[in-house]
């Protein structure tokens, strides 16, 4: 079932058409090496094949998993060979993000020299994974996730070299489709089983799920995916979107991910993206928490769904967070600044004598307990970190502030 040509290779048209990337590359005769990202069972072996073919290289596919330096040795000193006889070489390497550094590093001088082509395939996102001075020499190409259009015009293709439609009705067959998960090579297993099978009439949906699992989704809980998704929860959350949260919610769950870093996690969204605006948000996750400790799975599991309700539809701020990431940049630029010494305690006669706490005002005795003291570094002017947002209890506390900076400029404090 592979295709017999780059043309005939589905839902990558954003790298074989005539002005995409490999396009451009094959009609101008010059070939790179190559990085191909994409999710498994998306055509890059198939690619890799094709373009040694269209540009009439030797093909030669190696595993990052199964393969040691000394089979590496043997394969670059074979192109070494080849290419004095004027053939060249294209080394596909699969899974390259499981070499290590030092094993990638091996590549350059074969790749500078024009030994290989390298074509490498990674589900890893190469930035993370791969040698900078890799992906120096080679451009990054990113594959699609097969979508329904395209693994629906896989199926057709199949059911044209098996000179047969398959047994489903129309629902079933969408139903076989979504079990693929975007994944081409898991539809054609898929498609394999079912043209096994002896059945007298179409099989329904109910009937087919009966007799097939559906594909695990893919989900790494230390790679890509983990990042990608926890990433799409939070921003669902900052975004008010209680639906899109839980669904990404639901997707990590499903795809085994520890509760427990999930509720590590919303709990620091209620922190940084509600923050004061809302102070019984970071309770709420912490109680959601506790509760799935007490609970387990899989009931605990909806203390941190409701959770996650409660944050999506809470008012929204990070002036606590960016007045915190402004006073840790003060701090650094001020360095080792001593306080004023009117707010220093002075327990001995010589700190006395130095002038420790004189002139401190006691702000209880003040008229409102305020002062309107500074309490910066003498030499420092005074900084502004908080502005409260006019949202939630965030707007409460916006008028303590603005009540408290009238005050200070009434009673002679430095702005």
């Amino acid at each position: 079932m592979r295709p017999a040509s780059l043309s005939d290779v589905i839902g990558q048209d954003h790298l074989l058409g005539p002005d995409a990337p490999l396009g451009t590359m094959l009609a101008a005769g010059s070939l790179s090496s190559l990085i191909l990202w994409g999710p498994p069972g998306v055509g890059k072996t198939t690619i890799a094949r094709l373009l040694a073919r269209e540009t009439e290289l030797h093909f030669i596919q190696i595993s990052a998993i199964f393969t040691g330096v000394p089979e590496l040795r043997k394969v670059f000193e074979a192109a070494r060979l080849r290419r004095r006889t004027g053939q060249g070489t294209l080394l596909f390497v699969d899974e390259i993000h499981r070499f290590n550094k030092a094993q990638q590093d091996g590549f350059l001088p074969h790749m500078e020299d024009g030994t290989i082509v390298l074509v490498g395939a990674t589900t890893e996102n190469p930035s993370f994974e791969l040698n900078a001075a890799v992906l120096s020499r080679s451009q990054v190409l990113v594959l699609n996730r097969l979508d329904e259009e395209a693994l629906e015009l896989m199926l057709q293709r199949a059911e044209a070299e098996l000179e047969a439609k398959l047994p489903l009705t129309p629902g079933a067959r969408e139903s076989l489709v979504g079990m693929a998960d975007g994944d081409g090579r898991a539809l054609l297993n898929l498609v394999e089983q079912v043209s096994a099978w002896a059945v007298s009439a179409p099989l329904d949906i109910d009937q087919l799920t009966a007799r097939l699992t559906r594909r695990a989704a893919q989900y790494d809980k230390s790679g890509e995916a983990h990042y990608n998704l926890i990433s799409a929860l939070h921003k669902s959350v900052r975004g008010s979107d209680p639906d899109a949260a839980l669904y990404w919610l639901a997707r990590m769950l499903k795809g085994g991910e520890d509760p427990r870093f999930l509720a590590r996690r919303v709990t620091r969204m209620a922190v940084e993206d509600i923050g004061l605006a809302d102070p019984q948000a970071q309770g709420i996750c912490l109680q959601a928490w506790q509760t799935y400790e007490r609970l387990g799975s899989p009931e605990g599991e909806l203390a941190l769904a409701q959770a996650v309700v409660y944050l999506a539809l809470a008012p929204k701020s990070n002036a606590t967070y960016a007045a915190y990431k402004s006073a840790m940049a003060a701090a650094t630029r001020t360095g080792s600044e001593p306080p004023p010494k009117h707010i220093l305690n002075a327990p001995t006669n010589l700190m006395k004598d130095q002038g420790y706490g004189d002139g401190y005002q006691y702000d209880h005795d003040a008229e409102d307990a305020f002062s309107g003291q500074d309490y910066f570094p003498e030499s420092m002017r005074r900084g502004i970190y908080y502005l409260p947002v006019e949202r939630g209890f965030e707007r409460e506390l916006k008028k303590r502030v603005d009540f408290f900076v009238k005050l200070r400029a009434k009673r002679g404090g430095s702005e």
